[in-house]
């Protein structure tokens, strides 16, 4: 476990009626979008069956880290949707209002994946990105499923 709270990277969910919320935290803002992007995985699927083997090249822009977030999500949704994919890694950079992202991942396969739900998008409830008082970036949504 670190020792340095703002160190830790991590996702969690959250119950919103009959939709989930989704939730990353990291030292940075950009860890904090990877890790939600690994809780919207898990949202569908246990994230450790998905294997790393086809990247996909993921580009948003926004001056609002809130609609930059959402944007983030949304693109995700739409590739797992459009591809039949699910996403395991994620690194992502941010130029100014631009971020770039790449996603890791592979076709769905039903039998080892058994999806749960398919995500919707990503919705203005509950939508956050901001710095806690220990440092830790926070990044949080609810995804119609």
């Amino acid at each position: 476990m670190p020792h340095d709270a703002a160190a830790a990277e991590t996702w969690e969910h959250f119950r919103h009626g009959a939709d989930i919320g989704i939730r990353g935290s990291g030292a940075t803002m950009v860890q904090a979008f990877e890790q939600a992007a690994l809780a919207l995985t898990a949202v569908v699927t246990e994230p450790d069956t998905v294997r790393a083997l086809q990247a996909v090249d993921i580009h948003c822009s926004s001056p609002d880290n809130d609609f930059l977030f959402l944007d983030w999500i949304n693109a995700l949704i739409y590739e797992m949707a459009t591809r039949g994919m699910l996403f395991r890694r994620f690194v992502l950079t941010r130029e100014g209002a631009a971020l770039h992202g790449t996603a890791w991942g592979e076709p769905v396969d039903v039998e080892r994946h058994r999806p749960a739900v398919e995500p919707k998008g990503a919705t203005l409830t509950e939508l956050k990105v901001e710095q806690a008082s220990d440092g830790r970036w926070i990044a949080q949504c609810v995804v119609d499923v």
